[in-house]
């Protein structure tokens, strides 16, 4: 553990999900693989469907709307009903195809190996602390056994833009009712939760698992408070 600025009491804990609490890059992988197939078996016309056609679908509908980013749910959404669109299927059936790929990617989504080690370390906060989660990511809480441990759980989309920006980090801070500055977030992305935690007035925990140095990293532009390699680390807050 190591400590970059004078860490404040604290009321109140936030985490980012993805790669913060888990590894997320099996699922990610194994989703994505899983995906690709359900469109090559649900319309003949893309049996030679690949995932590099579902990322080029994307770009091109982030190009139209550059803010859709915000929410990947809705943005993987449209990319789905976008192909199917474009395979002759009328509105309407692009909307059912769209919605049955969703329900496929939210089975395989939320697949989630959570190692023993998160569960304890958040069991043992959660009994001193009010936990959230914020997260960019589609990942379902409830699914993967994480939800009874957080007050409430943010996503950008429904609940405001992708962090960095502060959007979620304040509305956490509004439904808390805990001054920000008394709020250590916990995160593994030096830019959306060091740099959008801090702007955002809150403290900052980056859990680096990669043995990467905050000296030389391409995103590293604000200091953290804390610097762990684990997050079992935290439990030395109690």
């Amino acid at each position: 553990m190591h400590f970059y600025r004078p860490l404040r009491p604290l009321a109140a804990l936030t985490f980012d999900l993805d790669d913060t609490l888990y590894d997320n890059r099996p699922v990610i992988k194994q989703t994505e693989h899983e995906s690709v197939a359900f469109l090559q078996n649900y319309h003949p016309g893309l049996s030679h469907f690949q995932s590099v056609d579902f990322h080029r679908l994307r770009q091109e509908l982030r190009e139209q709307d550059p803010e859709i980013y915000h929410d990947v749910t809705q943005w993987r959404w449209r990319a789905v009903h976008l192909v199917l669109s474009r395979q002759g299927l009328r509105d309407a059936e692009a909307s059912i195809g769209a919605d049955a790929a969703m329900q496929n990617f939210a089975l395989w989504r939320s697949r989630i190996d959570v190692p023993e080690a998160t569960h304890a370390t958040l069991r043992a906060l959660a009994q001193r602390f009010p936990l959230v989660a914020i997260t960019n990511g589609n990942a379902d809480p409830a699914q993967c056994g994480l939800e009874p441990y957080f007050q409430f759980v943010l996503r950008s989309g429904p609940d405001g833009r992708a962090k960095p920006y502060q959007d979620m980090y304040q509305l956490a801070v509004e439904r808390l009712g805990i001054a920000p500055e008394q709020i250590l977030h916990v995160g593994d992305d030096l830019t959306t939760d060091v740099a959008g935690a801090l702007r955002s007035g809150l403290q900052a925990c980056w859990i680096n698992d990669r043995q990467r140095s905050l000296m030389q990293v391409a995103d590293s532009r604000l200091l953290p408070h804390i610097e762990i390699s684990q997050l079992a680390s935290l439990t030395a807050l109690l």
